[in-house]
C-alpha cells in the first residue's frame, strides 16, 4: 500500500507520517518512511538546491522540474521495488505537492504540471492520501514560532502564494477519490485515529 500526506508547511503532517508508520509497524506490516523531496542519494543532493536559500533567483520552471527529477528518481529507485516486495510505503508529500506548489501556489499551466506530474511516477499512483488542512493564520502562528532564520526557500514564500496553495489542495480533494480532507485544528490523537480508521478500511476492503 502506498500512502501520502500533503499539506501547507508547519500543518503538522510529518508528526502523523510517524505515528502511522509505528502503528503499522505494531500491525506486522513492512513499513518504509520516506520524504519528499528526496528518499535516494540523488535526490537528497537535489533536496539541498531545491531548499537552499542562496537560491532565491531560481526560476519556477526551474523549481519544478528539480521536483519532478527527485520523484523520478525516488519511484523507480525506492517506491516501486518497496511495493513489489510488500511494504507499505507512506511518503511526506509527493507529485500532489508540485500539483499545489507548483501548480496552483506558482501559477505554472495546470496541464503542463501534470502532464509532467504522470510522467515522473509513471504507475506510482498512492492508494490513499491525507491531507491535513490546517487554517494558514494558525499556519503563520507556527511558521514565526519556527524563526525565519530557521525557514528554507519554500516556506519562506509570502501569505499569498500560499493561500493558492492551500486552495489548490482543496480543490484535489473534491476532486480525487483516493483525497482524504482531515481537519488539522483537531488534536494529535484525534487526526491519527481518523487517519488509522481509514488505512485499516482499505487494508479490509482490498485484501
Amino acid at each position: 500500500m502506498f500512502i501520502t500526506f500533503e499539506g501547507l508547511d508547519f500543518c503538522g503532517k510529518s508528526t502523523q507520517v510517524k505515528m502511522l508508520k509505528e502503528k503499522l509497524e505494531e500491525m506486522g506490516k513492512k513499513v518504509t518512511l520516506i520524504r519528499e523531496p528526496g528518499g535516494t542519494q540523488i535526490s537528497e543532493k537535489v533536496r539541498d538546491i531545491l531548499l537552499d536559500k542562496k537560491n532565491s533567483e531560481m526560476h519556477i520552471e526551474a523549481e519544478l522540474l528539480l521536483f519532478s527529477a527527485s520523484r523520478a528518481q525516488l519511484v523507480r529507485e525506492k517506491i516501486m521495488p518497496l511495493l513489489k516486495e510488500g511494504h507499505f510505503v507512506i511518503s511526506d508529500r509527493f507529485h500532489d505537492s508540485s500539483i499545489a506548489y507548483q501548480g496552483y501556489g506558482r501559477g505554472i499551466n495546470l496541464d503542463s504540471v501534470n502532464t509532467i506530474q504522470h510522467f515522473a511516477i509513471g504507475s506510482a499512483v498512492p492508494n490513499l492520501t491525507f491531507f491535513i488542512d490546517l487554517p494558514f493564520d494558525e499556519i503563520d502562528k507556527r511558521r514565526e514560532k519556527f524563526g525565519a532564520t530557521n525557514l528554507d526557500r519554500i516556506e519562506l514564500s509570502k501569505i499569498d502564494f500560499y493561500h493558492r496553495v492551500r486552495e489548490g489542495y482543496l480543490e484535489m480533494s473534491r476532486m480525487e477519490n483516493r483525497f482524504i480532507s482531515i481537519d488539522g485544528t483537531l488534536s494529535i490523537d484525534e487526526i491519527h485515529g481518523k487517519i488509522i480508521d481509514f488505512v485499516q478500511n482499505w487494508i479490509v476492503n482490498n485484501k
